[in-house]
């Protein structure tokens, strides 16, 4: 499942409030259900007849299902010739379901059917309703445990079974599930039609699949297997991007796997209301719109990005979390950290313009920032409960799970990893695994020590800051003895040395030391001016790497590819700054300016050591690279800058970035790099929205009008950029003019580029307008808090904004379903003082918000980490304006 970030969503998975255990007993087994759904979208229920096939292990009078808003109208266990009608009795707080009979059943297999109805809910979650302006649909999100709100079932990953699937539905509708359709019969009443699928392979049930509508597709093939991409019928000339994409990625699996596509077709299906990014469901892929359907011609190379990432993520789950998936929840990060690394893949095979790499040195970034804190979790954790379960589908399972991936396989070669995941699966496949079972299998494949440094990544919290001193020696010549009755022979002169003494310790966002004394196993990839690179596993407090020379500078992590911060002494940082630009990779540009910000935050170097480095590197016209470091550019206007030096640093950004901007220009070339399109549009934020520079808001503002009229008329990949600069600088009219807009964009992408915006709108009368309309019918549940947490977060609203959500919390409630209650938790981390922290913290507890109990933790101690960081660093700063002002950067005017 992809979880949604940048700048559309940021959200973790959530479900149910209560925290009570629910693990089933041991016992009966599942090994095949037969499901029958008849949808009524006109009332938003269902009816539903299941018959289960189970293998009882030990003599009992009752078995257990997960059940969770289902009305059971029959249940009867057979065995044998023996029918017997089944007590029901419900746990509403474990989500379980206990069927009592009176004669014990025996060992062996044995039949349950049950008859029960349900309703199609509002929250995005279960088997639900989904709504366009002109008619309902019906579709399913099952994971992690909501497959109990459908049917009656052994909802528990390990408890895969087989299913064949019946739906009935309207004459004039069509079905999706994970099987292909295999018959279609009138009835079972006048204007019904029943529409039977191809039983499917052992899989968990939170990958089964149901979507009921007007479904249109767009068809095509890879390698003899039909790909569809489908959805409402005005979506289906959107379709053609992700058709082509689809068949690319396919390709590239079934020849890295070693394992064809498994399951003999596959139905990716965009959906109007839907909370995830996207789920993995075998063979039948569901898809919120926006990360689906968009123009070829007239769409952002971000958009062109997402769609192919996103399908290449959700199809590296078909085997890896479909065909081999994890025991229990808490391993998830064995589908979902192994599909953010395999994502990447394909994208920099068959796209390498869209620099696949240099997008994994930016995730390994994100989850560092969280694990960074002490309120992290380790990759694996704790989770018996629904709330437990969704608190892990977080950056840390996601991000980290990657990085880490990533770190092993440059340690032990691309090649070796790949062969080592080949025997996973083939050695798992229809089945379950565990964590030991990939770095037992690695190790083996690999015959290095896997199982030793995995571990310590994945079952500690946290990560290690590395930090390193490089010094050259001279060793002392050394006498040479010569034979007997011979002279000694002129003293040996020792070849220079340079000793790399690497020490670690965990980091913590706030600088503070960490006592638990915990070790990682770590492999440290070193380069040299005058040395290939190389890798060290560093397990101890302190070791002393020696390289022959002496070294010019020492880079400890080359290529990028650890999992660590690192801290050079400051004559090494000079070093590396001084060359940076032409023996460093962008990668390890990236990571550089990456641990240096990091640094800084936690007080442990000036801020004006990262503002030097960004002025060495603001050379660099490369977008991931800028990336990098905008955040930390904007991290010092909302916080260190006062207004006595505001336009000292303003000035200076513009110093740095205005000759930038005017060499791209504001028009594409013919034939120009994405990359130069990405830079372009990232240059107009730094510009507009940090720097405040007014040619920029002004051509912004031009732009963006343009757009809002005609939204073909404007370079797609500016126009997110564009519209958040003018809306930042906007007035009611301009606002009016976005809300006019927006119903008439035709693809999503335009939709939500406007949207999107809103909350850049400041000032209590434009924040109030913009807040008021996240609660109304206008606005989607699935978006409603997005546009709250986005408002939230801007500082110039946030104390407006935070007054409003609790004066308003009863409304703000309503729109809370699967994710929402933790985004709107999140966007309270962005206030940086102690009143406002306390006041968070005091509402949200009497306020409880499901599955943020961690999330909570983690926003007071990112406010903590702030205020610490504005003490640290504010004086810092204005000394250094003070020392910059009117100076020109790296040479530019």
């Amino acid at each position: 499942m992809v979880i949604l970030k940048r700048f559309i969503y940021i959200s973790l998975l959530s479900t149910a409030v209560l925290a009570v255990a629910q693990r089933l007993p041991t016992g009966v087994v599942p090994e095949h259900y037969a499901l029958s759904f008849t949808p009524n979208l006109a009332d938003a229920t269902f009816s539903g007849e299941e018959v289960i096939q189970v293998n009882i292990q030990k003599p009992t009078n009752s078995i257990t299902l997960n059940s969770a808003e289902i009305q059971f109208q029959k249940a009867t266990v057979t065995q044998g010739t023996s029918t017997q009608e089944a007590r029901v009795n419900l746990d509403a707080q474990k989500e379980q379901a206990t069927l009592t009979v009176d004669l014990q059943l025996a060992p062996g297999p044995a039949t349950i059917q049950v008859q029960f109805t349900g309703i199609l809910n509002d929250k995005l979650r279960g088997f639900y309703l989904a709504k366009t302006k002109l008619r309902r649909y019906a579709t399913t999100q099952f994971e992690s445990t909501d497959a109990r709100r459908a049917f009656p079932s052994f909802d528990e990953p390990a408890l895969k079974a087989t299913f064949d699937i019946t739906l009935v539905v309207d004459n004039g509708d069509t079905a999706i599930s994970n099987g292909r359709i295999v018959s279609d019969t009138p009835g079972p009443v006048p204007g019904k039609r029943t529409l039977k699928f191809s039983p499917t392979p052992r899989m968990s049930t939170y990958l089964v699949a149901m979507a009921v509508g007007d479904f249109q597709c767009n068809e095509g093939q890879a390698d003899s297997i039909p790909i569809r991409v489908c959805g409402t019928p005005d979506k289906k000339p959107l379709s053609d991007v992700a058709l082509r994409y689809a068949q690319e990625v396919l390709k590239y699996y079934d020849q890295y796997y070693g394992i064809k596509y498994p399951y003999g077709k596959l139905d990716i299906v965009g959906l109007p209301d839907f909370e995830a990014g996207a789920m993995e469901n075998t063979a039948a892929i569901f898809y919120r719109e926006s990360y689906l359907f968009i123009d070829d011609k007239n769409s952002a190379v971000d958009s062109h990005v997402a769609v192919f990432l996103v399908l290449a993520h959700e199809m590296a789950h078909q085997w890896f979390g479909d065909l081999v998936t994890m025991k229990w929840w808490d391993n998830i990060w064995l589908n979902e950290g192994f599909a953010n690394w395999m994502e990447k893949k394909p994208m920099q095979a068959l796209h390498p313009e869209w620099n696949a790499v240099l997008e994994a040195v930016k995730d390994t970034n994100q989850a560092l920032q969280i694990d960074a804190l002490r309120n992290t979790h380790p990759i694996r954790a704790k989770a018996e409960t629904p709330e437990e379960i969704n608190e892990l589908f977080d950056s840390i399972s996601y991000d980290k799970g990657a990085a880490v991936m990533r770190m092993i396989e440059s340690y032990i070669s691309p090649e070796v990893f790949r062969r080592g995941v080949n025997v996973y699966l083939r050695k798992f496949q229809y089945s379950n695994a565990t964590a030991e079972d990939f770095w037992d299998t690695m190790s083996q494949a690999s015959g290095r020590p896997v199982d030793k440094i995995m571990p310590t990544f994945v079952n500690l919290p946290g990560e290690p800051l590395v930090k390193v001193k490089a010094e050259c020696v001279t060793p002392k010549a050394q006498a040479v003895s010569s034979r007997k009755g011979k002279r000694s022979r002129k003293p040996v002169q020792p070849h220079p040395k340079t000793e790399i003494t690497l020490s670690q310790q965990r980091f913590l966002v706030d600088g503070s030391a960490d006592n638990s004394n915990q070790l990682w196993v770590i492999p440290v990839c070193i380069k040299t001016d005058d040395n290939k690179p190389f890798c060290q596993l560093l397990g101890e407090r302190q070791q002393v790497v020696p390289v022959v020379g002496c070294a010019s500078w020492v880079l400890t992590n080359a290529n990028a590819v650890g999992y660590y911060r690192t801290q050079y002494e400051s004559d090494g940082l000079k070093k590396l700054s001084d060359v940076a630009l032409t023996g460093l990779t962008t990668a390890e540009r990236m990571s550089l300016v990456q641990d240096e910000a990091a640094l800084v935050r936690a007080g442990k170097d000036k801020v004006g050591s990262l503002l030097d480095l960004i002025s060495a590197l603001s050379r660099d016209q490369e977008r991931a690279l800028m990336d990098s470091y905008a955040f930390a550019l904007d991290s010092i206007d909302n916080y260190l800058v006062t207004a006595a030096d505001r336009e000292t640093y303003h000035s200076w950004l513009r110093a740095a970035f205005r000759p930038m901007l005017a060499n791209v220009g504001w028009t594409p070339a013919a034939g120009e790099s994405d990359d130069t399109h990405g830079l372009r549009a990232d240059l107009v934020i730094i510009l507009g929205l940090v720097a405040q520079d007014p040619d920029t808001i002004r051509e912004a503002t031009r732009l963006a009008r343009q757009y809002l009229q005609n939204p073909n008329s404007v370079d797609p990949t500016l126009a997110q950029s564009i519209l958040l600069v003018a809306a930042r600088a906007g007035d009611a009219a301009l606002l009016n003019e976005y809300l006019a807009a927006m119903p008439h964009m035709t693809a999503p992408e335009q939709y939500y580029n406007v949207g999107g915006a809103l909350s850049e709108f400041r000032g209590p009368e434009l924040a109030g307008r913009v807040l008021e309309l996240a609660i109304s019918p206008a606005v989607r549940n699935q978006d409603a808090p997005h546009v709250i947490s986005a408002v939230l977060g801007n500082p110039a609203n946030q104390d407006f904004a935070w007054q409003w959500i609790k004066a308003h919390w009863a409304d703000v409630e309503k729109q809370i379903t699967m994710s929402s209650g933790p985004e709107i938790v999140g966007g309270a981390g962005s206030f940086c003082d102690a009143g406002r922290r306390d006041d968070v913290q005091r509402f949200f507890t009497e306020h409880k918000v499901p599955s943020s109990e961690r999330l909570l933790k983690q926003v007071t101690e990112r406010i903590n980490a702030c205020i610490a960081y504005r003490g640290h660093q504010q004086s810092n700063l204005a000394s250094w304006l003070g020392q910059h002002a009117g100076a020109t950067v790296a040479g530019q005017n």
